[in-house]
């Protein structure tokens, strides 16, 4: 249901700090709903980028609105469960954006990942590439099998790695192969967060328990076709060991986020993560920082207060809530800048239909904090 309350290419672009139009011209994202088109992409969430070596720039959406314009049945809005973008910003800084929505035999719209069990469906979260491949983390939903309120009426069941190949092609035409990764029930699933750093690919988890804190796993790059058979924890001790065991595994951050971006400042020599609050139903982007991947990350620093949700703001709505900050430095023009998207909901889905400022990721711009790295 429409969700949640609550990238070597992009290993080596995030590592060395120097993404694909990083300290370029100008280039900032945006996102024009395809009014008029069979197949128009209507707005999305999620919002995971991963740069390509050809300057373009995977967009990994989530739930997405689709159609000739904004539909909603009764609570139902018309829409697939993920999407791809590929843009691009030429000499001038010009950007521009090309929507895949995925289509079936017939024509029809479908979603870009789906499972085998139709009960089943894939939310799109963060990806890496690795070689002439991308990998996307997906993470299996469900309906919840008791009855709640319709906008928490789903749970998590799992998590699988998808390889999408032939890049060089249509997206239409672009292969995707399914590898599982973690079983349903372990409630911890890699896909918060992920990047490629040395020979392995690391994938923040959240864990659904306690004070949901966030976990960290990896896959050797030579593992990737069977990543649940080479995944990997770090546990309390230390130490990495094998498979995900979420009651021995060291908390990488007390409290974490379903969604969050995370990466390495060659300048400062440290780690940075942006997200939102992981209170909850709250107007603050945070950003925090580690001397390692593995930890310590600090508590964070307020970066940003998404005025949607305040009430001072003209046009507040109670209803609209906002989610899913992550970080996008391959947009960034200087060192001390920080460029991230999020993206705004409705608890009354029939409101997509009219308020056609939400549900569409969007696009920030705030200076780096003076004291970053520093725990007060």
């Amino acid at each position: 249901m429409m969700r949640r309350w609550i990238l070597a290419w992009i290993g080596c672009v995030f590592l060395m700090n120097v993404p694909a139009q990083m300290f370029g011209a100008p280039c900032k994202p945006a996102f024009p709903l395809e009014n008029g088109k069979t197949l128009g992409w209507q707005g999305g969430d999620a919002a995971y980028t991963v740069p390509l070596p050809d300057s373009r720039d995977v967009w990994i959406f989530g739930d997405t609105l689709y159609g000739p314009k904004r539909q909603v049945n009764g609570h139902i809005p018309q829409m697939t469960h993920n999407s791809l973008g590929i843009s691009s910003c030429d000499a001038s800084g010009k950007w521009s954006i090309r929507y895949a929505v995925k289509r079936d035999a017939a024509g029809a719209a479908t979603s870009f990942f789906s499972p085998k069990d139709p009960k089943t469906w894939y939310w799109a979260m963060a990806a890496f590439a690795a070689k002439d491949d991308l990998w996307v983390t997906l993470l299996c939903i469900r309906q919840a099998p008791k009855p709640t309120p319709w906008a928490m009426d789903f749970e998590t069941c799992g998590a699988d790695l998808a390889r999408v190949s032939d890049l060089s092609r249509d997206p239409q035409e672009w292969k995707v192969d399914y590898f599982p990764l973690v079983k349903d029930g372990v409630k911890a699933y890699p896909s918060a967060a992920a990047l490629v750093k040395d020979d392995y690919a690391y994938i923040f988890a959240l864990y659904e328990a306690g004070p949901r804190p966030m976990l960290l796993t990896r896959i050797p790059l030579k593992g990737l076709k069977d990543p649940a058979a080479n995944l990997e924890f770090l546990a309390e001790d230390g130490s990495w060991k094998p498979g995900l065991k979420p009651a021995e595994a060291k908390h990488v951050m007390e409290t974490g986020s379903s969604e969050m971006s995370v990466r390495y400042d060659a300048a400062r020599k440290i780690w940075i993560a942006v997200m939102v609050d992981p209170a909850g139903l709250s107007d603050k982007v945070y950003l925090r920082t580690a001397p390692s991947l593995t930890g310590p990350w600090t508590k964070g620093d307020v970066i940003y207060h998404m005025p949607e949700m305040a009430k001072s703001t003209p046009g507040y709505d109670a209803d609209t809530f906002c989610y899913a900050a992550k970080e996008h430095p391959e947009f960034e023009t200087s060192p001390n800048e920080i460029v991230f998207t999020y993206v705004c909901n409705t608890m009354n889905v029939k409101k997509l239909e009219t308020e056609l400022n939400i549900y569409f990721p969007q696009v920030v711009t705030v200076q780096m904090p003076v004291d970053v790295g520093k725990e007060p």
